[in-house]
């Protein structure tokens, strides 16, 4: 009784196919997709892989067509568009090296094909591709070409297996569920959900943008490295934070793509958007954004529309997308204090305030260095030691304004700021200014914070400790003397 027992338990934890006809079961296919007439020789070199070129998804009631280019793999019908590149290499990895786990039946009935899901395929996968030569060519060779056809069925609940089909072959197989999970996608699935990009910011001419909040107009500097606020008002831009927000824009997901239409759009108020962009590329046709909100059973929901040229994409997005490139200009201005060509620089005036006179670095020729020697002036001058000059034109050029105060500012005494304040000047070497800092009073209620102002024309607040190593003297810049501080002798 045991026996038995243990008989039925087994052939229970096999499935449906456990009663099948088991004299008619040919050995199984050793791949998905087999390349060759039949498994290659143990110790013989292995087939080269096929290199798919064509898809064609039948599933999720949609058929879906994929093809391969040179910029990967793109969607060609119900739409045109960029391909999911993870869901492709999914599929084809699976095509590509998946194995049959068994076979169920080789010459199933009708019966057997409606009890396997099979009458019906719940998905259909036609691949097309080539077996390369030595070489890796062979896309033309019509003997090297390869198509197959997989139809996919139930899913075995004992083991998560599926019942899958192939053209031209009249068995059952079973195959992992790993082949469902990746080949049983429709257009969605399959459709690359970043569809606002590319916007890359090294590229880009000038960036406009209406929002609900704020509006602004950025151009590109000639350098081509940096950028300007044109509107609300004229001053640098802070070009790694413009980066931030592009990248974080061209991110966004779509979570689905509604058919686009006149009637959709201005249903879902894309005819008045919260958002709109336009994005100038060096090269081809401007980009346009508009997001929208609307409610939808009492929650709200944020469309995108992307236009360029002819060519428009429609997506449901994260509501978050509203307020993306919804920033006032104290985060799109440069934090940057100073603005100089830190090459040009060829003396430093560094002024300690009221009348005293200033501690002045000079960079030249001189007895004790060679051309590019650096040299403190003065009657306690001297050679100075170059890294710390280095090191202080690295400090002075990053330089960041932790917060900003006032616009435009008419009476800069009132911060502590003028002609007698501590001060740093740069010059080239013919003389010009090219930059200069000036430090005023501490901020109040802020005591580890100082009002500066820098290259451009705003009061801003400067960390404290980011300005407290500029020098104050001679000495700040030259080797410590012999034997210690004092210069006496070692003890």
């Amino acid at each position: 009784m045991r026996t038995s027992a243990f008989v039925v338990l087994g052939l229970a934890a096999l499935g449906p196919w456990a009663c099948s006809r088991e004299s008619e079961k040919p050995p199984a296919p050793p791949r998905l997709f087999a390349t060759e007439a039949a498994e290659p020789v143990r110790g013989a070199p292995a087939p080269a892989a096929p290199v798919f070129t064509h898809l064609t998804v039948k599933a999720r009631g949609a058929t879906t067509e994929l093809e391969r280019t040179a910029e990967g793999w793109r969607l060609t019908s119900p739409v045109e568009a960029k391909a999911d590149p993870y869901a492709v290499d999914a599929m084809v990895q699976q095509l590509t090296t998946a194995k049959f786990k068994a076979t169920v039946t080789a010459s199933p009935t009708d019966a057997e094909l409606k009890k396997f899901g099979l009458t019906s395929p719940s998905f259909t996968v036609t691949a097309r591709a080539y077996v390369p030569d030595a070489n890796g060519g062979g896309a033309e060779d019509p003997s090297r070409q390869r198509t197959v056809t997989l139809s996919g069925g139930d899913e075995n609940p004992f083991d998560g297996s599926v019942y899958v089909r192939r053209d031209g072959d009249a068995a059952v197989y079973a195959a992992e569920g790993v082949v469902r999970w990746s080949l049983d996608k429709g257009p969605f699935e399959l459709r690359a959900k970043e569809f606002l990009g590319p916007l890359d910011a090294a590229v880009l001419q000038s960036i406009e943008v209406t929002a609900k909040d704020h509006a602004y107009l950025l151009t590109r500097d000639p350098d081509g490295k940096t950028w300007r606020m044109v509107k609300p008002e004229p001053t640098r831009a802070n070009a790694s934070r413009v980066t931030e927000l592009l990248a974080a824009f061209a991110g966004q997901q779509a979570l689905s793509f509604p058919e686009d239409t006149p009637a959709a759009r201005k249903a879902l108020g894309l005819d008045a958007p919260t958002v709109d962009a336009r994005f100038v590329p060096s090269t081809g046709e401007p980009i346009r954004v508009r997001l929208a909100q609307v409610t939808r059973e009492g929650a709200p929901v944020v469309h995108a529309l992307r236009e360029q040229g002819g060519r428009a994409t429609l997506a449901e997005v994260d509501a978050r997308a509203l307020t993306t490139l919804d920033v006032g200009v104290p985060e799109l201005k440069d934090r940057r204090v100073l603005n100089f060509p830190r090459e040009a620089v060829r003396r430093l005036e560094f002024h300690p305030g009221g009348k005293a006179a200033p501690l002045v670095v000079a960079r030249g020729a001189s007895p004790e260095g060679g051309s590019d020697a650096w040299r403190i002036e003065g009657p306690d001058g001297g050679p100075a030691r170059h890294f710390r000059v280095v090191k202080l034109l690295g400090s002075l050029e990053s330089l960041k304004a932790a917060a900003f105060g006032e616009a435009n500012v008419k009476r800069w005494e009132r911060y502590g700021i003028g002609a007698a304040s501590r001060s740093v000047v740069l010059r080239d070497a013919e003389g010009r200014e090219l930059a200069r800092l000036w430090l005023g009073n501490a901020v109040p209620e802020q005591d580890e914070r100082l009002y500066a102002r820098g290259s451009g024309p705003d009061l801003l607040e400067v960390s404290a400790s980011a300005v407290a190593g500029l020098p104050t003297s001679a000495a700040d810049l030259k080797d410590a003397p012999p034997g210690g501080p004092d210069g006496g002798a070692a003890p």
